[in-house]
């Protein structure tokens, strides 16, 4: 059995959490040698597992079904976490919708994050077999060492008295980079920064209004990966991630399994795999998210973190390559 991983549009997404989702692909089939490849002229597979949204897919699912090959759709992408994202997603969310369903309905069966994104699709009546598998984190590396805390810290200049809150995504209202923002001008005492490319983002009003509004202990690094990123997560006293709408949430796990204290807005594509006062904590309003980071930094609540620690490994990139395969297995018997 011979596996197709296709990611079209690279560049456009790299940064993207479908971006990570691809590369935890590749490596958990390589863990599991799983045989693959991302050569998109290449007609010698059984299965194409397709990742992407774009036009571009269209000649991929077209070449696949004129060789009789197999087709597994991954659902990223739903019209819920498409809305309030970038300038007018809000406005083509129905036809994006359209396009989901029209793509999705291509497929043999379809893989989803979570339980969460798959009763989504379900209410889409799109008729095909849907898996929930996380997309994983690869736990062997993000267990960040004090070479890469150090090199955080002196970079972005962060004494051992501060006390750090990070977030990490693009700055969108569904991400609820406003909410951090906001919850950052109330607590001027504490460091706040939020990683993620700007201008990529592409902006709406509200969020350009906010970015030139920024309260002064709100820091922007940018999009950051590598040894920086590891070191952040690392370093910093709470993980807070006031997204309203994901399918799952990649940066959660890495945090997870960097042994970082995470705070949640609490929605539902968080339940059932994090639970408040276990592995997470979880709040609705910014005095509840206020609230929280006062009592974590000031040590008057359990530590959550090896409960959370706990859920990253049980979605390693080797566990998650066996659940692939499981389903490339069925699949291949159709």
């Amino acid at each position: 059995m011979k596996i197709k991983l296709y990611f079209g549009m690279e560049n456009a997404i790299k940064k993207s959490g479908i971006g990570r989702a691809f590369y935890h692909q590749k490596k958990a089939l390589t863990l599991n040698n799983i045989e693959f490849t991302t050569d998109k002229n290449d007609l010698d597979y059984d299965i194409l597992h397709i990742n992407t949204i774009y036009p571009d897919s269209i000649s991929m699912i077209k070449q696949a079904r004129e060789n009789n090959k197999k087709i597994i759709y991954h659902a990223h992408s739903t019209e819920e976490d498409f809305k309030n994202s970038f300038m007018f997603s809000n406005s083509f969310a129905g036809l994006y919708k359209k396009w989901l369903v029209y793509l999705y309905n291509s497929a043999d069966v379809i893989i989803t994050p979570t339980p969460y994104s798959k009763s989504l699709l379900e209410s889409y009546d799109l008729n095909k077999e849907i898996y929930p598998i996380s997309n994983g984190v690869d736990v062997a590396q993000f267990n960040p060492t004090s070479k890469q805390i150090n090199e955080f810290t002196q970079q972005f200049h962060i004494s051992e008295e501060d006390k750090l809150v990070i977030s990490v995504g693009w700055l969108f209202e569904r991400k609820g980079f406003d909410t951090f923002v906001e919850v950052a001008r109330e607590m001027p005492r504490v460091k706040f920064m939020w990683f993620g490319d700007v201008r990529l983002s592409n902006p709406t009003s509200k969020i350009k209004k906010l970015l030139k509004e920024l309260p002064e202990n709100l820091i922007l690094p940018g999009y950051v990966s590598g040894d920086i990123i590891k070191g952040a997560y690392g370093r910093a006293d709470v993980f807070f991630f006031p997204s309203r709408e994901e399918t799952e949430g990649i940066v959660v796990l890495e945090a997870l399994a960097c042994k970082t204290q995470i705070l949640l807005r609490d929605i539902p594509a968080f339940d059932p795999w994090m639970q408040d006062r276990v592995n997470c904590y979880k709040g609705k309003t910014n005095q509840d998210f206020i609230d929280y980071i006062n009592k974590i930094i000031n040590h008057e609540l359990p530590s959550t973190i090896e409960e959370g620690c706990k859920v990253a490994k049980e979605r390693d990139l080797l566990l998650i390559g066996k659940q692939l395969k499981e389903v490339y297995e069925k699949v291949e018997s159709l």
